[in-house]
């Protein structure tokens, strides 16, 4: 049997390499005859966090998956991350290029050459297109977050031919192809409002148009207006949604206080407890994290309450951070803990809701377990995540759509008593939103079944891949 290699370039970070891999096992899952190499970037301490641990944890699947992890380069010039963190990571993983040319062509297979069908391209990398052009191996992009934002990356070369620069909050509302309502321009995401991020993005929505496909982790059935909108765009490749791609195990070597939360979870009721969880990267600052102790204390409901420190903190002091006297007052009902295996807290049956910053990952695992969200968007593009789920998809209650971690501390903090307002909404058993969560979690689990639409789509790329088309 003549095997054939996928070459997968993720962008640095678990949040991109864990969805990349599952859907590379998937793939490997459908096509014996395949077999995966990824190839890894990684960002300086601590910004790797959980990347080895993770790579490791793939030792046991023979030999049809491996890792390369390239030398690190020396980074673009601080100022450029200060200007742009979207800019500066696409100008990293450009100077990338050379390393990740010679890893494809010089590390080989011990025991078989296979040809490289597909270099299979985070949607950061796009300069990567260059690479996969000068070694002549089809292109194609795996985006990492939704249809919709897609929708909107690929809207910006649009915008720019008629305006000629980046978005301001004064502008009117957008009526973007890939949203059923038109789009407030406070809740575009951060790089929108900086030349230089906004510009590094319309170059990436350039860029895909050059691939012979986009994969996009998502299912046609959660947002059927966007790959819609996606699927009838003559300019634009073939459009695959091949998800959702879950890291359902959770993360190995992070264990911590696991033990401990699922055992508190087990000794609570049935769909009582109201899950608090802001990602690897989410901090908030000390006076919102009072006033949304103060909401749960008021609120009466049992929480767990995942807290990354700010910086400056130290790690577990969490009484210097919160009212005084509230861990005390809450002990009985509520737990607070640094982090939390998150996927297994959704998928406990005690676990009733989810305040979650809204990253696309959370989201599809909020949506697998049938756990509603409340919208608490920080970063990236998790303002319009959290604004087409509310708005577009109604799957999802609102606290604030338009919420940044950068400017939560020049009036933008959120009140308790806003607070306390939609954690009685969400832990309400008759509000509508958890009927369409409990039935887009089944949806969810159909598609990546045989004959379901992810399925299908995963199968006809396989063969257009492996046809060489």
């Amino acid at each position: 049997m003549t095997r054939s290699e996928l070459v997968f370039v993720p962008s640095p970070g678990l949040g991109h390499l864990v969805p990349t891999c599952k859907f590379a096992v998937n793939l490997l899952n459908l096509a014996e005859e395949l077999c995966v190499t990824i190839i890894i970037i990684k960002l300086q301490p601590p910004f790797d966090a959980g990347i080895d641990e993770y790579v490791d944890s793939f030792s046991s699947r023979g030999d049809r998956i491996r890792f390369i992890t390239l030398p690190q380069v020396e980074p673009p010039p601080l100022e450029e991350f200060t200007k742009s963190v979207e800019n500066f990571l696409s100008l990293l993983i450009s100077s990338y290029k050379p390393l990740a040319k010679d890893a494809i062509i010089n590390n080989k297979w011990r025991d078989s050459s296979p040809k490289i069908v597909g270099l299979v391209i985070d949607m950061f990398c796009s300069s990567m297109i260059d690479v996969a052009n000068e070694l002549g191996i089809p292109p194609y992009i795996f985006f990492t977050s939704g249809a919709g934002f897609l929708g909107f990356v690929l809207y910006l070369s649009v915008w720019h031919s008629q305006h000629g620069r980046e978005f301001s909050l004064s502008d009117p509302d957008l009526d973007l192809p890939a949203y059923a309502d038109l789009v407030p321009s406070n809740v575009l995401p951060t790089f929108a409002f900086n030349k230089e991020g906004y510009a590094a993005f319309m170059n990436h929505g350039a860029r895909f148009k050059e691939t012979k496909g986009i994969l996009i982790n998502t299912f046609a059935e959660l947002e059927p207006h966007a790959v819609n909108s996606l699927a009838s765009d003559p300019q634009l490749p073939p459009v695959y949604t091949i998800g959702p791609h879950l890291d359902l195990a959770g993360q190995k070597g992070r264990e911590d206080n696991k033990e401990e939360i699922m055992k508190w979870l087990e000794d609570q009721p049935p769909s009582s407890v109201l899950f608090l969880c802001f990602g690897s990267m989410g901090t908030l600052e000390v006076l919102q994290l009072q006033e949304l102790a103060n909401a749960l204390e008021q609120s009466g409901v049992r929480f767990l309450w995942s807290i990354k420190m700010p910086l400056g903190s130290e790690y577990g002091k969490f009484d210097e951070l919160l009212p005084e006297g509230f861990l005390i007052r809450t002990k009985d009902r509520g737990m607070v803990c640094g982090w939390a295996p998150q996927v297994h807290v959704l998928a406990h049956k005690a676990t009733a809701g989810f305040v979650s910053h809204c990253g696309w990952n959370s989201t599809l695992e909020s949506l697998w377990h049938g756990v509603p969200m409340v919208t608490w968007p920080l970063y990236g593009e998790q303002q319009m995540n959290a604004f087409q789920m509310v708005k577009d998809l109604e799957l999802a209650v609102e606290l604030r759509m338009d919420y940044r971690m950068e400017n939560n501390s020049d009036g933008g903090i959120v009140r308790a008593e806003e607070i306390e307002n939609v954690i009685r909404c969400i832990m309400d058993s008759e509000n509508p939103v958890r009927k369409r969560v409990k039935e887009m979690r089944d949806k969810s689990r159909e598609v990546l079944m045989e004959s379901g639409s992810s399925f299908v789509s995963l199968r006809l790329l396989l063969k257009t891949i492996l046809d060489g088309k």
